[in-house]
């Protein structure tokens, strides 16, 4: 049964490092959560202490209820797939999945019917007695998971358990355990430093920076609405380009960039006439000569030259400069004429997708 999980004021410190500093944080029942932030945030340690490998040195960690503080991770009922998979190479398929099974003490004829469900949910069937390590990796990482779902766990826990797959079966196994998680309704804490893997599956996900949550909100929410310039450049690409609010009035306002003066109708943050910022823009919000996929409206023109240009297919990926400042743009469904490289531009960018932060 899945269960809600709740932190207040949680602190954890090792020598005179926060490693968690005073967190609170909640996660419904049945949530697919995703901790996200770079190496040495503090993400792992948070997952450690979720797992009772850790205890907290201030604060309380709740499951539901029932305060976890002092529970040992054996009695928490939570499951754990590891980025190295952590499976024991001289077992079988099954071996290694009853092993959780076995220390319940269930019937044999149960860990038997419980294991068959386990390998159909990961779509391994007919590897009962195969080695594992005779497996791929990503059958490997089945396998894992397989083990931490095998004993019903009110809560998954999953320490960036795709990061050693190639990117092909990197999406496929993003689309498995989304499809998991929507068919178990479990309690799933993901953490990662891979912004893909959390825009794509969470429902909601929270950013870490030395130790602290930065944001909590869903994927587009934190997208497209970044509380600072770190969450912005963080969670996908962004250009930014500094300036002064020259005016702002009902969440819009006009600021004096280097490259001339902006328009954003993307105001949600306090801020003050003279106010410095750092305007984000999405790659994708610079439209090459004014117009792309039948898009012709834009507030805010630029000129630009362009640097370099990677054809990637179904998208071009220009490096541009304007005013000593660089840019990226994404052209989506390119014709068979490209830019080149020297070549001038003017770009177009709405004003709804000029995001001032303050800096």
């Amino acid at each position: 049964m899945a269960v809600s999980v709740e932190l207040t004021h949680v602190t954890k410190a090792f020598d005179t490092t926060l490693a968690v500093n005073d967190v609170s944080l909640r996660i419904e029942d049945g949530e697919f959560f995703f901790l996200l932030g770079p190496s040495g945030c503090g993400k792992s340690t948070f997952l450690r202490i979720l797992a009772g490998f850790y205890k907290p040195d201030t604060g309380e960690l709740r499951f539901d209820d029932t305060v976890m503080n002092n529970v040992p991770p054996h009695q928490r009922n939570t499951g754990m797939v590891f980025q190295n998979y952590a499976l024991w190479p001289h077992m079988s398929v099954a071996e290694n999945i009853e092993y959780g099974l076995t220390l319940r003490k269930l019937e044999k004829s149960e860990r038997a019917e419980k294991i068959r469900r386990a390998l159909e949910m990961v779509q391994m069937e007919g590897y009962h007695d195969r080695a594992v390590n005779t497996l791929s990796g990503g059958q490997q990482q089945r396998i894992a998971l397989a083990r931490a779902l095998v004993i019903e766990p009110s809560v998954l826990l999953l320490d960036e358990p795709i990061s050693n797959l190639d990117a092909a079966l990197r999406q496929q196994m993003r689309d498995e355990i989304k499809q998991i998680h929507d068919r178990t309704n479990i309690t799933m804490f993901y953490v990662t430093h891979d912004q893909v893997d959390a825009l794509s599956m969470a429902d909601r996900m929270a950013i870490m920076q030395d130790g602290i949550i930065v944001q909590v909100g869903t994927p587009r929410e934190i997208y497209q609405f970044p509380k600072n310039a770190f969450v912005a450049s963080f969670v996908g690409e962004t250009n930014f380009i500094f300036g002064k609010v020259q005016s702002i009035s009902n969440g819009t306002a006009t600021i004096e960039t280097p490259v001339g003066t902006l328009r954003s109708e993307a105001v949600y943050h306090e801020l003050t006439h003279g106010a410095t910022v750092q305007c984000s823009i999405r790659p994708e919000a610079l439209v090459i000569d004014g117009v792309q996929n039948g898009n012709n409206r834009a507030e805010n023109r630029i000129d630009a030259k362009v640097t370099v240009v990677n054809y990637l297919g179904r998208v071009e990926e220009y490096q541009l400069m304007a005013a000593d400042i660089p840019l990226k743009a994404v052209h989506y469904n390119p014709g068979t004429e490209a830019k080149r490289p020297g070549d001038t531009i003017q770009l177009a960018i709405s004003a709804e997708a000029v995001i001032p932060l303050p800096d």
